[in-house]
């Protein structure tokens, strides 16, 4: 297997002159809690199949890993329910805004995609149709594919977000009226803004996404979170929807499957040979980490290593 020659020199190298260079933007001003964050942080953390391992500035730093928990949900709800999923929520991109309701309208309340957030509201209906106590079970899922016990919600992000959700509480309705909500919406968003709140680090991201860089990944129970088939499914998703209506973008300038939050983080994939998390809290007009961006493309353009 082709041996990542010198990434520890190369991280440190984009590291040192990102840091030294603009931080344009700002943290996520419209949810209270992330408001607050220092928008200096800035951390990285690099994970391969063979194990070359490696972290640079505030990768061991707790943050609120937002959005990126929906490819987590996604994964729980797919090992659970397979394909099933896929009548309830579809795998295009959508040229709107994650909190976008136009086209819901037109595709009879079906969500484009599921990291839309009608989408990861339906994946989160979905979930909380099937596990006896979704949030207990939902975390626990993340510590198990994590392999870290200490992970867990952040109250006050999610009361945070509860208290400015108006378009998220209106996604939810306008899915329902359409029939494709099948628990009580005030349920099923409570749920949802927990699962948004969820507090990890680089390393721990990394982590969590082992399964879907390393097709030999099996939890501590010994079985593996997805089958190979759905591993590849996942991670096409993320190359097209992951950065929202910047997804395109990403593809063309990083060309790594990823999925981005508006905490900061940003977590990118290549099967087969490495994972690697950036967390810089202030977002470009997009909602994805500035810094996080820039960082990637160089990334991939000096190591030479994109799924391209």
């Amino acid at each position: 297997m082709h041996r990542i020659a010198n990434h520890k020199e190369i991280i440190q190298k984009i590291y040192q002159e990102i840091i030294e260079g603009d931080n344009l933007g700002a943290p996520a001003g419209y949810i209270p809690n992330l408001a607050k964050v220092d928008p200096n942080h800035f951390g990285v953390y690099f994970m391969s199949t063979q194990e070359d391992n490696f972290g640079i500035g505030d990768w061991e730093k707790k943050f609120s890993i937002q959005s990126i928990s929906k490819v987590l949900s996604l994964s729980l709800a797919y090992q659970i329910l397979g394909d099933s999923i896929w009548s309830r929520v579809g795998v295009e991109p959508s040229g709107s805004a994650f909190n976008s309701l136009v086209r819901l309208e037109t595709d009879n309340g079906i969500p484009r995609n599921p990291f839309l957030n009608g989408g990861a509201i339906v994946i989160c209906d979905l979930l909380f149709s099937q596990l006896d106590n979704p949030l207990e079970d939902f975390i626990q899922f993340v510590r198990e594919v994590s392999g870290c016990e200490e992970i867990n919600y952040s109250e006050e992000v999610a009361k945070s977000e509860a208290s400015v959700g108006y378009r998220n509480i209106a996604l939810c309705n306008f899915i329902k009226s359409f029939g494709n909500i099948d628990n009580d919406p005030n349920d099923v968003l409570h749920f949802y803004f927990h699962i948004c709140s969820i507090e990890m680090n680089c390393y721990q991201l990394t982590k969590a996404f082992e399964f879907l860089m390393d097709g030999r990944f099996k939890t501590k129970k010994g079985s593996s979170v997805l089958n190979l088939s759905q591993a590849k499914r996942i991670n096409a998703i993320m190359q097209t929807c992951g950065f929202y209506d910047e997804s395109g973008e990403f593809s063309f300038k990083v060309g790594l499957p990823g999925k981005s939050g508006v905490g900061g983080g940003i977590v990118a994939v290549h099967p087969e040979k490495y994972c690697i998390c950036v967390w810089s809290p202030n977002l470009n007009k997009n909602g994805n980490s500035y810094r996080g961006m820039k960082f990637l493309e160089r990334f991939t353009t000096e190591t030479e290593l994109s799924i391209f």
